[in-house]
């Protein structure tokens, strides 16, 4: 078994699709964990914002999740009509790209991809800092286990999707009973208890005020919180990963996700509230998460405490297989309209789009050596990637139900256009609030994006428009091409070159670049015993045999020159050279030998002119491929 198998698996049959295909119970873990995650750090990036509020900081926390939970069924509701509307994956870009045309679909997908990139450098150095904090002589090795962790998330989603979510239900689904079960028995404590708890592990006392409730700290800690936003997404684009009926089971997997996190979110805030639990300092002595808080609060530090924490950790870490599961299907819709290299929407061996896979973990992996594995700095760009395509989505959808017409869809315009609206009004809100953190890096980051994207396709444009015909074939001056053998001496390896040479044409010219002109050399007295009488006695023409003697000891360069002369001696013939190469049977035997076949076909491919053809005549050193001559 080869290593690729080992750690791959079998290749997967087109035959056995369906099977790789998910339904509702699957697709929460595959596609929701990066939304069900957020509620682990959703509540607290806004109770940061407000603890310049002290103790009067938690008395918020409920209206501003409120209004963000408005927002999350607002676009749930929007999305779903986009599932139906777009049954082969509703995604932004593709939305946008029917309805509003190529630059707001370009601009959508560079948003996107942008907000996929970051989920996974942020989302893993979160998950890998949680294990660091808990234990300590872990940090230096930080970057080294954010590194192992995305390669670990790379294998596993080139395993294939249905073993994806077989690795990732059991850690979700860990996740959201422990959060669950903390929110029941804290709801319970909170009822019987008349609306005052008791904490079974106090949380830390929150200091005074120093600054009032304006409605700009509100905002800022709505933005804060619209972190909660990312994910959603995910599920539009991908539809077609599911079983059939695929748009139903797509719908109720994002109902799932969407009532699963306002439940928790909504829970959250209630507990941080009930029991005056606002947020502490990152980084400094004595910090607690929001999370950490709030579980304490209701159950104490004991078992429970630490299966959550754990729970938590491994979410966290495993939420950035949401961009793995979308950002390939994304890139795919991307390549099928000649805006990204055609590789990306080719299905690999275990029917996954290895392309988008790889260049993720690649582009992500570029951001966690480049922040050192701390990317804390890199959320306030989250949701400006996340409401950009959310609402160039939604007006797409708005644009969608117009052109439909009649009177049955005014209902879906008005569904649509209100989550346009919700979400521009948000995105309008994030992106002023966060601007001076970091929210500005987005005024670089998604134009070159879309430039990037832009120019992809304007460059298979040109080839298209270089490459296409619309004429026959032409069946003139159809003579066989004049074939060029560079050698360097008689072999098995030149013999089989030469073999093949003679069978596609009788103007076969050998020819031997001697870089030393005083070397001894018996190829001339070898050629007329083992070439030139054999084929003499059988009637074929015998190759030219030419050698050159460069004044400046090149190889590659005289050889070039040969081969241009001949083209222009003969303009309407292709000249084929046809380069005869010895093949190590082991890889790591090819640093062993010259490359000055891999060097002269090259050149001839960028250099050689239109009228030349490269052709390769392998000779195997494995006995059991290698080519010898037949027998006289």
């Amino acid at each position: 078994m080869s290593l690729r198998q080992l750690l791959l698996g079998r290749p997967i049959p087109n035959e056995q699709a369906e099977e790789e295909k998910l339904g509702p119970a699957t697709g929460i873990p595959v596609l929701g964990l990066d939304a069900l995650a957020s509620a682990a750090y959703g509540p607290e990036a806004a109770l940061t914002v407000l603890m310049v509020l002290g103790s009067a900081g938690p008395r918020y926390i409920g209206f501003i999740t409120g209004v963000i939970v408005a927002l999350l069924l607002v676009v749930q509701f929007s999305y779903r009509q986009t599932l139906a509307a777009y049954p082969d994956g509703g995604g932004s870009f593709s939305v946008a790209r029917a309805n509003l045309g190529l630059r707001p679909a370009l601009l959508a997908a560079a948003s996107l991809a942008l907000d996929y990139v970051l989920n996974v450098a942020v989302a893993i150095s979160a998950g890998v800092g949680a294990l660091v904090s808990a234990v300590p002589s872990l940090f230096p090795h930080t970057l080294s286990l954010c590194l192992a962790l995305l390669g670990l998330l790379t294998v596993v989603n080139l395993r294939g999707i249905r073993t994806a979510g077989a690795a990732f239900l059991p850690p979700t689904y860990l996740f959201v009973g422990c959060l669950g079960i903390t929110v029941l028995i804290g709801a319970w404590k909170v009822l019987s208890s008349g609306g005052h708890p008791l904490p079974v592990a106090p949380p830390p006392l929150l200091p005074a005020s120093t600054a009032t409730a304006s409605a700009w700290l509100l905002l800022r800690a709505f933005a804060s919180g619209c972190t909660a936003m990312t994910g959603i997404e995910a599920v539009s684009n991908g539809v077609p990963l599911f079983h059939e009926p695929r748009v139903r089971k797509a719908q109720r997997t994002l109902m799932g996700i969407v009532g699963l996190l306002v439940l928790l979110l909504s829970g959250m805030a209630w507990m941080c509230h009930a029991y005056g639990i606002g947020a502490t300092t990152p980084g400094q002595p004595g910090y607690q998460s929001v999370l950490s808080q709030v579980v304490a609060a209701v159950t104490g530090r004991g078992a429970f405490y630490y299966v959550t924490l754990a729970a938590v950790v491994c979410a966290l870490c495993l939420s950035a297989n949401t961009s793995f599961a979308d950002f390939p299907r994304l890139c795919r819709a991307l390549a099928l309209d000649s805006n990204l290299p055609a590789a990306f929407a080719h299905v690999g061996r275990r029917l996954v789009y290895s392309t988008g896979i790889i260049t993720l973990a690649l582009l992500a992996a570029v951001l966690l050596i480049l922040f050192r594995g701390v990317t804390d700095h890199l959320i306030p760009l989250f949701a400006v990637g996340a409401l950009s395509a959310f609402t160039l989505s939604q007006l797409g959808m708005v644009m969608h139900w117009r052109r439909m017409g009649g009177h049955a869809t005014r209902h879906f315009q008005w569904v649509n256009g209100v989550g346009a609206a919700c979400t521009a009004v948000a995105l309008a809100v994030v992106a002023t609030a966060k601007f001076s953190e970091g929210a500005w890096l987005t005024v670089v980051f998604i134009p070159l994006g879309y430039s990037l994207l832009k120019s992809c396709r304007r460059h298979f444009e040109r080839v298209r428009a270089a490459t296409e015909s619309h004429h026959p074939i032409c069946v003139k001056r159809l003579a066989a091409p004049i074939v060029v053998v560079p050698l360097r001496r008689l072999d098995h390896v030149t013999q089989k070159g030469l073999h093949l040479a003679l069978s596609m044409s009788p103007d076969v010219y050998a020819v031997q670049v001697r870089g030393q002109p005083d070397a001894p050399d018996r190829l001339e007295q070898r050629w007329e015993w083992q070439v030139a009488a054999p084929l003499r006695a059988a009637g074929r023409p015998v190759p030219r045999l030419d050698v050159l003697v460069p004044s400046y000891r090149q190889l590659v360069d005289p050889l070039l020159g040969y081969v241009r002369g001949l083209a222009d001696a003969h303009p309407h013939r292709f000249i084929a050279v046809l380069v005869p190469e010895l093949v190590e049977r082991r890889w790591h035997h090819f640093i062993i030998p010259s490359h000055t076949a891999t060097l002269l076909k090259m050149m001839l491919l960028f250099r050689g002119g239109p009228h030349v053809v490269v052709i390769n005549a392998p000779w195997y050193l494995n006995a059991q491929h290698r080519w010898r001559a037949p027998r006289q």
